[in-house]
């Protein structure tokens, strides 16, 4: 297990191999250690600069302090990811320049049902703060895991948030998981991981230095089913992750703010521009999303357990869940009864709250 974390990382330390040539080389060989011992006529399959990589890859030295790292994760409960093995978050598999390896401390399946990145400026308004803490709450019925990066203003609003209304959270951090910056979130940090996890692709004894920064907003934008943004200048970290999560083909939400507030003028230029969608409430979100339809087929599953329905209303709301919408006339023809014999059954869904009655004498689940 920690044979293909040591050759992972000894990829992610040999000079020329980026992200995306390591995992190229993983992919072709088999494993990262299968990388080390390849032979070099199969380097020379490769075009451009892999090809080149052979000698790099053979006289790589450092496997002391590779395996001082093991050491260090073993002892302090770290979880990995490797590229290329199955545990690999699903997510990040197919985004071109996601990580070699990835580390994990704390409680959560970086593979959940639902992930939304939350991001802004670290100058957040009260308004700003505020409509993170709503949304999140609003976001409850969902089991959304609520994704940033720890820093200052929107994105420590969004953790805080999270663990108030007990939805998981991850913070992506830019250095070791050794350390936590700001260090004044260290308290979020280890509360965090009762329900979430840090997360990293830095091994320890990394700084939080400043060309850390945007490639851990590759990691948040990739492990995201879609990002929001809720106040951003301009330029900064946020739009970076916005502009990453178009890349990925995730959605993006922006919140408007007024014209000339300069912590709204990322936000504003997104939708403008149709980079983003534009989001007044947790609605937007379902819509987008396509969690409204799921919503309601829940709650219509959760009244149905507490109403017998007869062979009639059974049938008719198996075909309503498959087709979502039916006119009267469908339905007749689909169960080979006249309308008259139908009536009666809609009319007692419709009442049970069920089903809905739309214009053009048409029905759908409530």
């Amino acid at each position: 297990m920690y044979e293909e974390l040591k050759f992972a990382l000894a990829l992610t330390q040999t000079p020329g191999v980026g992200s995306t040539i390591g995992k190229k080389l993983i992919k072709h060989f088999g494993s990262a250690q299968a990388v080390f011992t390849a032979e070099k006529k199969e380097f020379l399959n490769f075009e451009g600069k892999a090809k080149n990589l052979f000698e790099p890859i053979q006289n790589f030295q450092d496997f002391d302090l590779i395996n001082r790292e093991l050491d260090w994760i073993d002892k302090n409960g770290i979880e990995f990811f490797v590229f290329g093995e199955e545990r690999y978050p699903k997510r990040l598999k197919h985004c071109p320049d996601s990580p070699i390896a990835l580390f994990s401390k704390g409680n959560f399946n970086l593979n959940h049902t639902k992930t939304i990145g939350i991001v802004g400026t670290r100058n957040a308004t009260n308004y700003g703060k505020s409509f993170v803490n709503k949304l999140v709450e609003e976001l409850i019925p969902h089991n959304v895991a609520i994704i940033s990066g720890l820093a200052y203003g929107i994105d420590i609003s969004a953790h805080k948030a999270a663990i108030e209304f007990n939805l998981p959270t991850v913070a992506v951090v830019a250095h070791g998981l050794d350390r936590v910056y700001p260090s004044h979130h260290r308290g979020t940090a280890n509360k965090l991981q009762e329900n979430g996890a840090l997360v990293t692709e830095f091994p320890s004894n990394t700084n939080p230095d400043r060309e850390n920064f945007p490639k851990r907003n590759r990691i948040i934008a990739g492990l995201c089913d879609a990002v929001i943004l809720v106040e951003s200048k301009k330029k900064g970290g946020a739009i970076i992750t916005a502009d990453i999560a178009n890349s990925y083909n995730r959605d993006v939400f922006a919140v408007p703010g007024r014209v000339g507030d300069e912590t709204s003028e990322g936000c504003n230029a997104l939708i403008k521009n149709n980079r983003a969608a534009l989001l007044q409430s947790v609605a937007d979100i379902e819509y987008i999303m396509g969690w409204e339809k799921e919503s309601k087929k829940k709650r219509a599953k959760q009244v149905e357990m507490f109403i017998d329905l007869t062979a009639d209303e059974e049938i008719i709301m198996s075909l309503l869940r498959e087709k979502e919408k039916l006119s009267v006339d469908q339905i007749s023809m689909d169960l080979n009864v006249s309308t008259s014999k139908i009536m009666s059954p809609l009319l007692n869904l419709e009442l049970a709250g069920l089903v809905k009655a739309m214009p053009g004498k048409i029905y759908q689940l409530s």
